[in-house]
């Protein structure tokens, strides 16, 4: 795996910031558009083979939730710092779901996190 595919659905339309931070530490990402993307955010994984999703809503976890019922993605939900990413991604989950938080230091550690983890190269 040369690139990391990484999809960022966010309930509200956003994720630019954390897509910047993404693309920053090497990552191809798609942020999906329009309001309730992150109740897409399984099936854009699986129609581009992604490595890495991430959701954004209030409480955290309805797109992740989705995309684990769904396709059977580990994931993690209700998070509200990097930290918390940093070790969901350390502990095998694939999709990370977190309150708002769009900020390009999230979508950064993220991809280096699953690089390191990984070893993969950027």
């Amino acid at each position: 795996m040369s690139v990391i595919k990484v999809v960022i659905g966010d309930r509200m339309g956003k994720g630019q910031k954390v897509a910047v931070g993404a693309q920053s530490a090497g990552a191809e990402v798609t942020v999906i558009p329009g309001m309730a993307a992150d109740m897409k955010l399984g099936d854009v994984m699986q129609q581009q083979q992604a490595d890495l999703g991430i959701s954004f809503c209030g409480s955290g976890g309805a797109g992740a939730i989705t995309a684990q019922t769904k396709y059977g993605y580990p994931c993690r939900y209700g998070m509200r710092s990097i930290e918390e990413g940093i070790t969901a991604i350390n502990e095998g989950y694939i999709v990370l779901g977190f309150g708002f938080m769009d900020k390009e230091e999230l979508g950064e550690k993220l991809v280096k996190t699953f690089i390191a983890k990984y070893s993969l190269k950027a």
